[in-house]
């Protein structure tokens, strides 16, 4: 029998998804300070603090990263299903090792790179997680806790499945107390979607413990220091004397940080402010406790609990980065992760995924909801109505006067370059986690945006769709596209193919509006769809920057900038690939010339979600081969055809179209099949290297009909 999802769903997971980024965004840069240090700072902590360590406000998180990440699992297996081999396995496919995604403090001392080296070198989860392996040290400390959140979410009313999947996600790395504590977080987390009671979730959450267990005992005797004592910092003290680090070894250790959120839950009362005040203030793992309270809370309390802090919702505008192989999905929002996760929470139960508005990227459909436009020069409101297709639109209130909205699509100037090499300690600024990223919209892409003037509207209002694009020398340079003009009341829809721009990335998508009077535009939807054409390489017009080449995620060893070819790769291993494109591409093809100096084998990817997943063209000595991934999975050789000559200069084409893939070798179809079995229908290009050298000249991609 299906399981019927509140009626709230969808605006319950978007609470939670931005409850979580408010109290990781809070609490990140009080990281690891003490108590006495954060009162002695700032007294309550009550606000954003980032401009105190001339931090941004958005920056990539691993407690954010891994939730969201390593829930696309359920891409690929059935959540009924779901193994912690499978969840495991989504690390490998996911995770750039040394570089995304994980805190990367070193074998032994990180927990989590810890179990991602055990899964490497072959040993799957839960084994790669376990006591048994790592030690209970390292096994216990809080990183299972801070992924597990999204385990809840696509099992909304249902505590009993949330914590059976909270346990395999938990295991891939953790073990102990650490899984206990991530189950009965899920529990409480999977309940708040039915149930507000606070005694009820928590009384829930303390039934998944073992009966005897520290967190057991953590549990009863927290809940009675706030029957004794009314005073949060008080019952602080006694945390920290009963439960303290000095009783609890590793780095963070799970068990006194879960018993912060348990003070916070408790001295809050239910309240998403309170509580996010006093998970802050007592100091330790702030952004990790912060965020699981202010996901839970969200949840229970849905978007009218946001509506009671917009002093922290408004500065966000929903944005979220998830840095991964996949590039394309790095820079996102709110919204969008909402959907993805409420999506896999309604297949769970039987019924159709989310999709708004012939499934335009930005689509408004939620309250509140920007999805990251940020307004220059105008004012942003998601309100009800003026839709052609769904409920919501984003009001765009103009001073009469040239203004315009605009939404980040890449990597925004301020994000410093990462080092070259994996493990390398971060750029400083507040990115102490790497963020890659590729480019969401691309030359030859056709861009449509649906808009309603205002009936009040004074006067008709022009509006030019627009990006701003990095230049040779990393400088934004706008650049204009079609303009549409709108009488009052009038609905108008613009479209634009986005023109050829040598190569160098869209950091922007914009609207720009004018009008002699003051007045308001509704922007109903706007989407983009199909392959690109474009040719990625160095710019023609030259230019010391090097943007043009941070569009392509880095999951190699080392990328020579030093080289006259475009991209020299350097890798020792198996698996090097720098990868960039975005899942709107569907049926293409990609071509460049290939050069192997030294190498197993090298080639091209198309369709590529993850390092594990994708199609490729490989050529090595004395052979061509055709290539599916899939994680989990052996490779599946589709098919194979010899290759003579060496590896010098080598052009290489691959196409797909729907099921069937193609290759090609100095223009001659070489190797070509059709994949009957799930086929990756949609993903980005990629340059692949196994234990070598691989030079490549500009990497075309153009679609295919």
């Amino acid at each position: 029998m299906n399981h019927v999802v509140p009626a709230d769903y969808l605006e319950r997971v978007y609470a939670g998804v931005l409850g979580k980024i408010i109290g990781v965004s809070l609490g990140r840069p009080v990281e690891g300070w003490s108590y006495a240090r954060i009162t002695e700072t700032f007294g309550e902590l009550d606000r954003y603090v980032h401009g105190h360590r001339d931090w941004p406000l958005i920056l990539p998180d691993d407690d954010l990263t891994g939730t969201f990440t390593f829930l696309r699992t359920l891409e690929r297996v059935a959540a009924e299903a779901v193994t912690a081999a499978d969840i495991g396995d989504t690390w490998l496919d996911q995770i750039v090792e040394g570089r995304t995604c994980l805190w990367w403090g070193g074998f032994g001392n990180s927990t989590e790179q810890t179990a991602y080296h055990r899964l490497t070198a072959g040993l799957r989860a839960p084994l790669s997680g376990s006591a048994e392996v790592n030690g209970r040290t390292v096994a216990e400390q809080i990183g299972a806790q801070i992924f597990i959140d999204g385990w809840a979410m696509v099992a909304p009313g249902r505590p009993d499945l949330a914590a059976r999947l909270a346990r395999a996600a938990a295991q891939v790395s953790h073990d102990g107390a650490a899984v206990d504590a991530a189950v009965a977080l899920a529990t409480m987390e999977a309940l708040a979607f039915v149930e507000s009671d606070l005694d009820t979730l928590l009384d829930a959450a303390q039934a998944a413990l073992p009966e005897g267990g520290v967190l057991a005992r953590l549990y009863r005797e927290v809940r009675a220091w706030h029957r004794e004592e009314p005073e949060w910092a008080r019952a602080r003290q006694r945390l920290e004397a009963s439960y303290g680090y000095d009783r609890y070894p590793g780095n963070v250790h799970v068990i006194p940080n879960h018993g912060v959120i348990l003070l916070a839950l408790l001295y809050g009362a239910g309240d998403l402010r309170r509580s996010l005040v006093i998970a802050n203030t007592c100091g330790w793992d702030t952004d990790c406790n912060a965020g699981n309270v202010g996901c839970l809370l969200a949840i229970r309390g849905g978007l009218a609990a946001l509506n009671a802090v917009r002093d922290w919702r408004d500065p966000l505008a929903d944005r979220l980065y998830l840095p991964g192989p996949e590039g394309g999905r790095a820079i996102t929002d709110a919204l969008t992760v909402a959907v993805e996760v409420a999506s896999h929470g309604l297949a769970l139960s039987g019924e159709a995924p989310l999709a708004f508005k012939d499934g335009a990227q930005f689509h408004f459909c939620a309250p509140g909801a920007v999805q990251g436009w940020l307004g220059d020069g105008l004012t942003l409101e998601n309100v009800a109505g003026h839709s052609r297709l769904g409920s919501r639109s984003l009001a765009l209130h103009y001073p009469g006067r040239s203004a315009w909205a605009r939404v980040a699509t890449f990597l925004p100037p301020e994000v410093p370059e990462p080092p070259d090499t994996p493990f390398a300690r971060g750029p400083g600024g507040g990115f102490n986690y790497t963020l890659l990223a590729s480019p969401r919209v691309y030359p030859g892409q056709e861009v449509h945006a649906e808009l309603e003037a205002d009936t009040t509207n004074a006067e008709a209002v022009t509006m030019h769709l627009m990006v701003r694009q990095y230049d040779g020398d990393d400088t934004l340079v706008a650049l204009p596209g079609p303009s549409v003009t709108a009488a009052p009341g009038e609905r108008v829809t613009v479209s634009w193919r986005v023109p050829d721009l040598d190569g160098l990335p869209i950091a922007e998508l914009g609207l720009e509006v004018s009008s002699g009077q003051p007045g308001t535009v509704y922007l109903d939807s706007v989407r983009w769809h199909g392959a690109p054409t474009v040719t990625l390489g160095r710019p023609s017009g030259g230019g010391e920057g090097r943007m043009w080449r941070r569009a392509w995620v880095n999951a190699v060893e080392k990328i020579d900038i030093r080289a006259p070819e475009p991209y020299r790769l350097l890798h020792a291993g198996t698996g090097g690939a720098v990868s960039t494109g975005s899942r709107e591409w569907t049926d293409y093809e990609v071509s460049a010339e290939l050069t192997v100096p030294v190498g197993r084998r090298a080639g091209l990817a198309a369709r590529f979600r993850g390092l594990h997943s994708y199609y490729a063209l490989f050529i090595q000595r004395g052979a061509v081969t055709l290539i599916r991934a899939r994680p989990g999975q052996a490779e599946r050789l589709l098919a194979e055809a010899p290759l003579d000559g060496d590896l010098e200069r080598r052009h290489l084409r691959l196409v797909v179209s729907g099921p069937h893939v193609q290759g090609f070798v100095d223009g001659t179809l070489v190797v070509e099949a059709r994949d009957g079995e799930a086929p990756i229908l949609s993903g980005g290009i990629a340059l692949l290297i196994d234990e070598g050298w691989l030079s490549s000249g500009d990497v075309t991609v153009s679609p295919v009909t």
